[in-house]
């Protein structure tokens, strides 16, 4: 942060610090910077990854990191997009780490009007302060020693320790159910791992919506809202955002779900993941006129395939097993396929291996999946032209 420091790391940033140049970039940065060296590489490093990953926050080629801090920042796009729902309110980040979410909520175009953040690590407050400068007013504090009030409270718990994931909300830090109980009553926002227990949630106490969020086809986070801050009725939510950050689509469980169950149409589509972890797969259904193959299995069909969205047209339908699967793929002359799998305890990479694809020949995907429940049940594989 000294003017030596940033000299030096105009300096390592000029390294290509590439794979095939790293082992003789570190040595001339130790043979340049000493015992400083390290953390220099690291520093430089980390501004590359974040200039991708928090791209939307604006220019961030100048900020400060830690891996750890970095690991776990929301990627920029979900971040800017979660803070649109807070635009013109007061609101305390209490976990405010290296400041990417304070970044997001003080956008010009959609910011808070009053920014606080505090964090237990002097370090990463120190680096906030250099990242978000005046954006917001900063503090050492203890996320579970309220210091504001009348603000709503933002907190991204840590749910890793030494490189290991939590995944029991009462084991990040700060524990989740210690979080609900210091700021009952208050408007409070919680990140989450996007695989946590809806149910565990309702044993906590836990009253309000939970949003999961998808950037470009992958699930990035589920996020609490507490009922203050939520629409009235609506206990779930996937907001579905493209490669540009922008929402593609949104559901939320006060809409229709009305969906039929039918065998397979032209297409199969199998909704994006926030869709499916929400519990909102009737609700996708109802709105683009599909129908499900099985109650309890997220793949859908159709006649028409849904604006923007991939689909699978079906070639053929065969009761599935091994030798079936690889005549059938033999007769259809494929050279490549894409295996998807529900409710069908199959190892894709282990099938592929066995199914002795021709050489040369024609791109398939194959949908497995169990149609029916007890006796009834069977697993069934749907070979198919994938729409891109």
């Amino acid at each position: 942060m000294t003017g030596a420091g940033q000299e030096a790391l105009v300096e390592v940033a000029a390294r290509p610090l590439t794979e095939a140049h790293r082992v003789s970039d570190i040595a001339w940065a130790r043979s340049r910077f000493g015992d400083r060296a390290a953390v220099l590489v690291e520093t430089v490093l980390l501004r590359r990854r974040a200039a991708a990953k928090l791209a939307d926050l604006g220019d961030v080629a100048g900020w400060l990191f830690t891996d750890e801090a970095l690991q776990q920042a929301t990627a920029g796009a979900v971040a800017v997009h979660r803070a649109r729902r807070l635009a013109g309110r007061v609101v305390h980040d209490a976990t405010c780490s290296v400041g990417t979410e304070l970044a997001a909520l003080s956008d010009s175009g959609e910011s808070a009007s009053l920014l606080i953040g505090s964090d237990l690590d002097a370090v990463r407050l120190a680096m906030a302060q250099h990242n978000v400068g005046d954006h917001a007013l900063l503090c050492r504090a203890d996320a579970l020693r309220p210091v504001t009030r009348d603000a709503v409270v933002v907190v991204d718990p840590a749910r890793r320790s030494s490189g290991r994931r939590k995944f029991d909300p009462r084991d990040y830090a700060p524990p989740l159910d210690e979080l609900l109980e210091v700021y009952q009553g208050r408007d409070l926002v919680v990140k989450c791992a996007p695989g946590v227990d809806f149910g565990q949630l309702a044993e906590l106490g836990f009253r309000g919506e939970v949003q999961i969020t998808s950037l470009a086809g992958s699930v990035r986070e589920a996020c609490l809202w507490s009922p203050g801050l939520t629409t009235s009725g609506v206990t779930r939510r996937a907001t579905v955002l493209d490669k540009t950050g922008r929402v593609a689509e949104e559901f939320t469980d006060t809409d229709p779900d009305d969906c039929p169950c039918a065998p397979v149409g032209r297409w199969i589509v199998d909704p994006d993941g926030a869709v499916v972890r929400a519990g909102l797969v009737r609700h996708y259904a109802a709105r683009h006129g599909l129908w499900q193959l099985d109650p309890a299995i997220a793949y859908l069909s159709g006649d028409e395939l849904p604006s923007g969205t991939r689909g699978f047209e079906v070639v053929e339908q065969i009761a599935f097993n091994e030798k079936r699967l690889r005549q059938a793929l033999s007769a259809h002359g494929a050279s490549a396929v894409e295996i998807l799998i529900r409710g069908v305890d199959v190892d894709p990479d282990a099938l592929r291996s066995k199914l002795k694809l021709q050489r040369s020949g024609v791109q398939l995907s194959v949908v497995i999946t169990r149609i029916g429940t007890g006796a009834a049940a069977r697993p069934t594989a749907f070979i198919c032209r994938p729409s891109r």
